[in-house]
């Protein structure tokens, strides 16, 4: 991909480095656009739970995590993060996100609002005060990580929400008597509220006309949508060109920021196209194949390529980076073994070669200061044996 089709991601930075005139090393140190992976055993590993050959090839899937990506999805699924009212999990959480800082990683909590993986305990209470607990848990948890995770899924599948009837749930009840509109402000006006400085998305796997609609509805209606979410699971074969430049047309007519917060492709056979739901898909054994990994690789580099061209696409999130960890599905950048995978290989070649600006020796002018010219986000130039941090926008 030329240069030229990235134009809007490039940009300029001017530093001063020095008193006069002097020799100058520049690196890119990390990207402005968020390239991430779902990662949930943060949680046990950032609290020390973890020993033997499973800490070890957890740490060995994180150093290539690390390696490879800015950003990282974190578990607040309801029925888990708080199995038992009033006892969430956050200090095996913060110690997440926290571990998650410290590696340079952008964190993004999912999701605030969702009537899967529920809390149980919530169908013991009325309507009304499912409501109120569920504006309270907004409250507590955007406060409480606030600064360690400002970036959040608000509500999730909204679309369908309303008139899911695998089960019952609390947030499905509500949503029915209340209606999504009405629910959907009110949630993300708490979020907003709690954390003015918070990115909050909207996300959804729905991306027909339906999906189009609610947001057309909800922005009428004022809500303070920040960011756009689209789930791209494409276990039943990879998104067409044009398909894909057609969900990116539609949903740019909002100009809003978009995030693909849930990309997967396989690299096992293709999951068939009769399945209407992905969960109701049980195979005993979805190996992955060196065909398959072939495939999943040029798909892969196909579809970032795509996406990484649209000026308003800010973010990518493969959805578990290790294969078998969602699904049971070969859907990982890494083996099960931890390995890299050739998708893995040529995410790497784009995101810190292609798109990458590579070490500049430059020469500063006459004042002291450097411009650079590169792919936008943070850079340092050392000088004189003294490193500079500035950015690149």
């Amino acid at each position: 991909m030329s240069k030229r089709h990235l134009a809007h991601r490039m940009g300029n930075g001017k530093v001063k480095v020095a008193d006069g005139p002097m020799p100058v090393t520049v690196k890119q140190t990390r990207h402005q656009f968020l390239f991430g992976c779902s990662e949930f055993t943060t949680l046990p590993y950032a609290s020390g739970q973890m020993e033997g050959a499973e800490l070890a090839e957890t740490e060995k899937r994180f150093h290539h995590m690390t390696e490879l990506f800015n950003s990282v999805t974190l578990p607040f699924y309801w029925g888990r993060f708080e199995p038992e009212q009033g006892k969430p999990d956050t200090d095996r959480m913060m110690n997440a996100a926290r571990w998650a800082k410290e590696k340079g990683l952008i964190t993004k909590g999912h999701p605030l609002c969702w009537h899967t993986v529920c809390a149980p305990w919530l169908m013991d209470m009325t309507n009304d005060k499912i409501y109120e607990t569920q504006l309270a848990r907004i409250r507590r948890d955007v406060a409480e990580f606030a600064g360690v995770i400002d970036m959040w899924d608000v509500i999730n599948e909204a679309v369908i929400m309303p008139i899911f009837d695998k089960y019952d749930n609390g947030i499905t009840r509500i949503c029915k008597e209340r209606g999504r509109i009405s629910l959907i402000r009110d949630l993300f006006k708490t979020a907003r509220e709690t954390n003015p400085n918070g990115t909050f998305l909207i996300n959804d796997f729905n991306t027909s006309e339906s999906y189009d609609i609610l947001i057309e509805g909800l922005l009428e209606s004022g809500v303070p949508i920040t960011t756009i979410g689209i789930q791209s699971h494409m276990h039943q074969g990879c998104w067409s060109v044009e398909k894909t430049e057609e969900i990116l047309e539609r949903f740019s007519r909002f100009n809003l920021p978009l995030h693909f917060t849930e990309v997967t492709l396989v690299s096992g056979h293709i999951m068939p196209s009769h399945i209407g739901d992905l969960n109701d898909y049980k195979e005993p054994d979805w190996p992955s194949t060196p065909e398959g990994e072939a495939r999943q690789a040029d798909e892969v580099g196909a579809f970032y390529d795509i996406l990484f061209a649209h000026p308003l696409v800010e973010s990518i999130t493969w959805w578990s980076f290790k294969d078998g960890l969602w699904l049971g599905a070969p859907s990982g950048l890494l083996s099960l073994e931890s390995d890299p995978k050739p998708a893995y290989q040529a995410l790497y070649k784009r995101i810190k070669g292609d798109w990458w600006t590579g070490k500049q020796e430059l020469m500063t002018d006459e004042n002291g200061y450097v411009t650079v010219t590169g792919f936008k986000g943070e850079y340092i130039a050392v000088c004189d044996g003294k490193e500079i941090k500035f950015t690149v926008v």
